[in-house]
């Protein structure tokens, strides 16, 4: 296993991952960007990272992808910092794992990655926010280190928002 920058080799498997997330609401939201013109999905992901044309309400960020052999079996997005919204509500890592590879730890592993991903970026204190009914995140977040700092309550639901801070 190891995290790579998106490219054109794991087409295919971005595709088959896509499909198999069906209608599920899709973890991290660079999942969501139009994936019929391939390259051009691949130039916006670089572009994020560089900060070009994003969205005003947003901040650059770095997508990863988790592969195993030439299978994509997990995308981790990471905000380079935080911006008062997200910092409120968002955090610094957004990331999923593929429906068909869950429940084998991979979201610890991947968690784990991002968290050094980030620190060596030079990010002393990560956010890392999760929905309080998503026990899964909340255990992946925890065995990561991350120590509980507030919950709020967003759109109806309750947000858990944690800490990992370097040791």
């Amino acid at each position: 296993m190891k995290l790579i920058t998106p490219n054109q080799q794991y087409q295919k498997s971005y595709h088959g991952y896509i499909r198999e997330l069906g209608d599920e609401e899709r973890y991290p939201f660079p999942l969501d960007f139009d994936l019929r013109d391939f390259p051009a999905l691949l130039e916006k992901n670089n572009n994020f990272a560089q900060g070009k044309n994003i969205p005003e309400h947003m901040v650059p960020s770095t997508t990863l992808w988790l592969v195993d052999s030439n299978e994509l079996v997990g995308v981790t997005n990471l905000r380079h910092y935080l911006n008062p919204q997200i910092a409120h509500c968002g955090g610094h890592i957004g990331l999923g794992i593929r429906p068909s590879y869950r429940g084998k730890g991979l979201g610890h592993l991947l968690m784990k990655l991002s968290i050094e991903q980030l620190f060596a970026r030079g990010v002393g204190t990560i956010h890392i926010h999760c929905y309080k009914n998503n026990s899964a995140s909340a255990r992946t977040i925890l065995s990561n280190n991350g120590i509980l700092d507030s919950e709020i309550t967003e759109g109806g639901q309750i947000i858990q928002r944690y800490l990992v801070q370097t040791i």
